[in-house]
């Protein structure tokens, strides 16, 4: 079988991005399959890179990283449909409920902290999280226990002898070491649940590559930069739609003193793109790729060392790995209820 690559949160912004830009470099040969939660978008997503590259084979796959159930049930069709998986991005993420200090935006301002708040959210950005069906909180589970589920599930397609995978995680600027405490891994107690999943993420990035790269699987995080995707427009849900049109020569003007302000998903991608192209033997776990775009317009990759250590990055991985199996338990008490609920003979 040809190279597998498989995109969450795929439908739209730096995902479908990626996958435009992988194509563009490689149809023959290649199988991509677009895991999203929306259907409906996924299949317009889909149009939309045939309409570019009518001969590339691109796959559906429906996945919603907040239900274990679907998480599980998306990772028994991934093994049904391919013996490999040579790339799988963990792209999908949730920022929601976000609460935007007004005061605390216009007095960065006018500061000499402009770009770190805006390429951060520093200062301005906190958010509500809720619980979901499976008892977890939301952001937790969408942007970093269904992924780890995701792995966990594949890894018979992920590791094989005498061949490498890889992982690819979008991260982020905001992912703050003081956002995250070890004890609340599931950040129930603060109000940063964003930035304490997206440093959760670049921590299990270490892990996993403590305990898989032996078996030919590496993990990388990408830093995006900042993007004007649907995730960035609904932090200002109150903001009338010319406002943004008013800030983006601001944008544009800052972007020549600072490469972080990447703008557009195309550019916000470079680094996921980047790492396609690298071999995952010669990078550097403890650094993220981060997407920069120059005063000028062009795009480039750099690595930055991530404020993260190999003795936390490995407790995290034992507490999901219990965390785990926690849920799989919960998962069989309650499929054998629903059995014996159903009663003999019934289908």
């Amino acid at each position: 079988m040809n190279k597998v690559v498989l995109v969450t949160g795929a439908n739209s912004g730096i995902g479908l991005a990626l996958c435009e830009r992988i194509l563009s470099q490689d149809t023959e040969g290649l199988q991509l399959c677009l895991a999203c939660r929306n259907m409906r978008r996924a299949q317009a997503a889909r149009c939309a890179l045939l309409s570019s590259h009518p001969a590339a084979q691109v796959a559906l796959l429906q996945m919603d990283t907040s239900s274990i159930s679907s998480v599980l049930a998306a990772a028994q069709e991934v093994k049904l449909r391919y013996n490999r998986l040579d790339y799988l991005y963990l792209n999908a993420g949730i920022m929601p409920n976000p609460q935007f200090d007004v005061k605390g935006f216009f007095k960065g301002l006018f500061s000499s902290h402009i770009i770190t708040m805006f390429a951060t959210g520093e200062g301005i950005l906190t958010q509500k999280d809720c619980v979901t069906p499976d008892g977890l909180q939301q952001v937790f589970e969408t942007n970093l226990f269904g992924h780890f589920l995701l792995i966990r599930e594949l890894e018979p397609l992920l590791c094989h002898a005498g061949r490498t995978s890889q992982l690819i995680w979008t991260s982020s600027s905001n992912a703050h070491r003081s956002a995250f405490k070890l004890e609340d891994m599931q950040h129930q107690r603060g109000t940063q649940p964003y930035s304490s999943s997206k440093y959760a993420s670049d921590l299990l990035s270490l892990a996993l590559n403590t305990h898989y790269n032996k078996q030919g699987l590496y993990s990388s995080v990408i830093c995006p930069g900042f993007v004007m995707t649907n995730l960035t427009y609904s932090i200002l849900p109150s903001f009338p739609a010319f406002l943004w049109t008013l800030l983006m020569p601001v944008f544009w003007l800052i972007r020549m003193f600072t490469n972080t302000f990447t703008l557009t998903p195309y550019n916000g991608a470079e680094a996921l793109f980047w790492l396609f192209k690298q071999k995952p033997e010669s990078l550097d776990p403890q650094a993220k790729y981060h997407s920069l775009t120059s005063g000028l317009g062009n795009n480039y990759t750099q690595p930055r060392k991530m404020d993260i250590d190999l003795e936390t990055s490995d407790a995290l991985y034992e507490k999901l790995w219990q965390l785990e199996s926690e849920v799989r338990k919960k998962l069989k008490e309650k499929q054998k209820v629903c059995r014996s609920s159903a009663g003999p003979g019934s289908s």
